[in-house]
C-alpha cells in the first residue's frame, strides 16, 4: 500500500517529505480533494561510473596478423 498525503500537507512539509522518500525509497501519492494528482518516487540509485563498462568489451590480442581466409580487395 502506497503512502498518501494531501496537497496542503505536502506543501507545508515538502523538504522533509522529499528527504523521507529519498531515504525510505518508497513512493508517495499526493492527493487534492481526495483524488490522486501526483506520485513522488525516488530516483533509482546511480551505479559507480568507474568500471561501469567492465566486461563489456572484447579484446583481440593481435589485430595486424594475417587472417587464414583469402580475400581480394579489388573486387
Amino acid at each position: 500500500m502506497e503512502a498518501v498525503i494531501g496537497a496542503g500537507e505536502f506543501k507545508a512539509k515538502c523538504l522533509q517529505i522529499l528527504d523521507n522518500v529519498a531515504t525510505q525509497r518508497e513512493p508517495l501519492v499526493i492527493t487534492k480533494r481526495g483524488k490522486p494528482v501526483a506520485k513522488l518516487v525516488p530516483i533509482p540509485a546511480e551505479g559507480e561510473l568507474f568500471g561501469a563498462l567492465a566486461g563489456s568489451v572484447l579484446s583481440e590480442s593481435d589485430i595486424v596478423a594475417p587472417v587464414d581466409a583469402h580475400w581480394d580487395a579489388a573486387t
